[in-house]
């Protein structure tokens, strides 16, 4: 796939700013008109909000369309609004929406997504697409082929988070791994970080949106309300406009490469040393896996099985413990050695069952 820059603004970061949903045409006007003073690329407000359980607010629905429209009017600013299905892109592209974007709940499915390529067919509308809901790369890249076969080439993905079971730190889990890969498959496809919606709280949205610049994000996209607190939906992750303008303020936006002779020399002589480890630990993983097989054939013979909980829990605790001593976080071992512990399984199983699989494909 071939994509054109949704933004074709040079420098980071891009900023795409607004509230989380369209309320009244008063607040609509005055969020636009505080964030005009701060100056950002894209003011967002969305019209229909697809909620969790019925009974919650859902957007005032075409109506609020106008307001947008008196945005552009008066603040010569572009505006984007989500869309989730044929009608939602025929409203807004009559009412002249200079961007749409695709929501996490329209992404996880291939239907709605297919039906917005659709009624997106021989139209030219730059689309923000949202990862889905939960953490499926194939999904949120399938939602981008979908979008891009229907001719649009303008388009641009959107990170806010993947939804998670239990209580954790942030309303979607970050999971940075996902996005950094669809980056690394498609190099030129624009990234926003929706710092909002991964949070879910605004004493979070700083860090996060520094971590997205540090990661070489394109842009932030952040909702903003006059009063957050009196908002009819997601009150806990919208700030200000005066307090967007200073957190924008407050971020570093770092070079993305560097002209210094030493510079790139340092880094090349680094790069170098951390290939050369990963070549030798690629190598200790081979070596580690042949002794999982000599210890599957041992275990056939002994009719053991291959599964040995005590055995598992005591190499995880030990090495968490030495994790900790090499400054390892707790997680990333864990992460590493189940993946270890699953190939290694997996590299037994082969083993005990070989003689039975030869004697089925005969």
């Amino acid at each position: 796939m071939q994509f054109l820059p949704v933004f074709e603004k040079k420098e980071r970061p891009i900023l795409i700013a607004g509230p989380c949903s369209a309320e009244t045409e008063e607040q609509v006007l005055e969020t636009a008109r505080g964030l005009k003073e701060v100056g950002i690329d894209l003011f967002r407000a969305g019209i229909w909000k697809p909620r969790t359980r019925p009974g919650a607010f859902e957007g005032v629905g075409a109506p609020g369309l106008k307001w947008l429209q008196k945005v552009k009017q008066e603040t010569g600013m572009s505006v984007t609004t989500e869309v989730a299905n044929t009608q939602h892109v025929f409203d807004a592209m009559k009412h002249g929406i200079d961007v749409f974007w695709i929501g996490a709940r329209t992404t996880v499915n291939p239907f709605s997504v297919q039906e917005v390529a659709d009624a997106l067919q021989g139209l030219d509308v730059p689309v923000l697409i949202k990862n889905p809901v939960n953490a499926d790369l194939k999904l949120w890249i399938g939602a981008i082929e979908r979008i891009y076969k229907a001719g649009i080439t303008r388009i641009g993905a959107i990170h806010r988070g993947f939804s998670s079971h239990g209580e954790t730190k942030y309303r979607n889990l970050p999971l940075w791994q996902l996005p950094i890969e669809l980056k690394r498959q498609f190099p030129k496809l624009q990234i926003i970080c929706d710092n909002s919606h991964i949070c879910g709280r605004r004493d979070l949205l700083q860090g996060v949106a520094q971590r997205a610049l540090d990661l070489n994000y394109d842009g932030l996209m952040t909702e903003v309300h006059p009063t957050p607190d009196n908002a009819w939906s997601d009150a806990a992750q919208q700030i200000t406009p005066h307090r967007f303008g200073v957190m924008i303020k407050e971020l570093v936006v770092r070079e993305q490469t560097s002209g210094n002779a030493a510079f790139l020399k340092t880094i090349d002589f680094l790069r170098h040393q951390i290939d050369e480890i990963d070549l030798h630990l690629i190598d200790l993983f081979g070596k580690r896996m042949k002794m999982a097989e000599q210890i599957g054939e041992y275990k056939k013979k002994n009719n053991i099985a291959i599964l040995q909980p005590s055995r598992w829990n005591e190499i995880l605790e030990h090495s968490v413990k030495l994790g900790k001593e090499k400054d390892l976080s707790k997680r990333f071992v864990e992460i590493v050695l189940r993946a270890v512990h699953e190939e290694s399984i997996s590299h037994q199983v082969k083993v005990m069952n070989e003689n039975r699989v030869l004697m089925e494909e005969e």
